[in-house]
């Protein structure tokens, strides 16, 4: 399982530990992973997702997972977030149809 969030795309940086004598050594940023369960008002479920907490604040910024996923760029999305974009995009165009 790779060290990267399924909305966002953010993934392990890497940069310098620098000494007090200015020594530098390789070093590896790991993003704040967390797992957790976001549900969809649209499509009446709730699905398990491993995201940093900065997406999980934009998540709710966006008004839910809906929100954040309509908005979302597809290159940022894992698989997993792709295939609940497409039902949800599908849903979302039949409500407008019935409403219509």
């Amino acid at each position: 399982m790779a060290r990267c969030c399924e909305l966002t795309g953010t993934g392990v940086m890497t940069g310098n530990n620098v000494s007090h004598a200015n020594n530098r050594t390789r070093r590896r940023f790991l993003p704040n992973l967390c797992k957790v369960t976001l549900s969809s008002e649209a499509l009446g479920r709730s699905y398990k997702f491993r995201i940093t907490a900065a997406a999980l604040r934009s998540v709710d910024h966006n008004g839910g997972l809906d929100g954040f996923l309509v908005k979302a760029k597809d290159d940022k999305l894992s698989a997993n977030a792709l295939k609940i974009k497409k039902e949800l995009k599908k849903k979302l165009a039949e409500n407008a149809e019935a409403s219509a």
